[in-house]
């Protein structure tokens, strides 16, 4: 899966560009994590989440409306129990099946990721770990190395580069090519429901030492090293600049825990729910949605950025991202 694929190049464009209807269902798939990093909005955040039939009519609607990639993230996915079945049924129907994870539980549940075609794990460093994420590198590195010898496809580490990490950088780089897996790469987004004290902390302050960095991510993925971003947005990281037109809105469904419908994962404003239906949902918000994007000020979350070039037909983008 991690190979391009004509057939599903040829279908996601189609349900986009001739549809104009999202290709990929985000679904914050539960509402509870077992960290408490202080840079996360999500753990904060109490609340329902739909049961498994309710999970399953999401899904079969979804794929009626031509969506055919599933995403399950947020808070921390492998704390529900019934996820082996969420994604079994997501693969029946024909979906393409993702998932994002912090990692501490993979090593505990991985077999039971059979229906799985793309597994993310999010890792921002290696000895700035513990300072970042509150426990230490090698409570998720075993569960790591068991994913790698167990899944058929490739696995990717994504890093969020912060102020804390920058001396971490090409050690993880480096580690990766020894594991035999796939890397990401993001700036840290300052949300705005975090305290400016998490800031301060955590944040790009010294943009010397980070451009120098980035620098560094560009060369090494020129030297081989198995880096999934393409160069463009690479250096759009580099610069903190947004030189694109984001099209998330009309690619992605976001999907809360509790069925609401959101702009998107910055915005996070409500613009339906999916007892209203999908297409009655999209098909009501087309303005909303262009508006939202127009006027957004846009930030660098890599799955935004570079299906946004994709959706724009950007050819180095097309030649050198490797992960949908």
């Amino acid at each position: 899966m991690n190979t391009f694929s004509p057939v599903i190049a040829a279908k996601a464009l189609w349900q986009m560009r001739v549809k104009r209807r999202p290709f990929v269902l985000s679904h914050a798939i539960n509402s509870r994590c077992n960290m408490k990093c202080s840079f996360c909005e999500y753990w904060k955040e109490s609340g329902s989440q739909m049961e498994l039939e309710d999970v399953f009519r999401l899904l079969e609607e979804a794929r009626a409306f031509g969506i055919l990639a599933y995403n399950a993230w947020t808070v921390e996915p492998l704390l529900r129990e019934d996820l082996p079945e969420i994604l079994a049924h997501a693969k029946d129907l024909g979906m393409i099946t993702s998932l994002i994870t912090n990692g501490l539980l993979l090593e505990k549940r991985v077999d039971e990721l059979q229906n799985l075609d793309y597994l993310s794990v999010s890792v921002d460093g290696i000895s700035s770990y513990r300072e970042i994420r509150g426990m230490e590198f090698d409570r998720i590195l075993p569960g790591i190395v068991k994913a790698k010898e167990s899944m058929k496809n490739s696995l990717l580490l994504n890093c969020v580069i912060s102020g804390k990490n920058l001396d971490d950088i090409e050690e993880l780089i480096q580690l990766t090519r020894e594991l035999d897996v796939k890397i990401s790469f993001e700036p840290l987004y300052e949300f705005g429901g975090i305290g400016n004290d998490t800031w301060e902390k955590l944040g790009i302050r010294d943009m010397q030492k980070y451009r120098t960095v980035v620098d560094r991510i560009i060369e090494m993925k020129k030297e081989g090293y198995p880096i999934i971003n393409s160069y463009t947005y690479l250096k759009m990281v580099r610069d903190l600049k947004t030189e694109f037109t984001c099209h998330a809105n009309d690619i992605i469904l976001d999907v809360t825990a509790d069925g609401s419908i959101e702009n998107c994962r910055v915005h996070r404003s409500p613009i339906g729910h999916i007892s209203e239906g999908i297409g009655n949902v999209w098909e009501s918000t087309k303005k909303l949605r262009k508006d939202t994007a127009r006027n957004c000020q846009k930030c660098l979350f890599f799955g935004y950025v570079e299906n946004s070039l994709m959706y724009n037909f950007d050819l180095e983008v097309a030649q050198h991202y490797e992960w949908m």
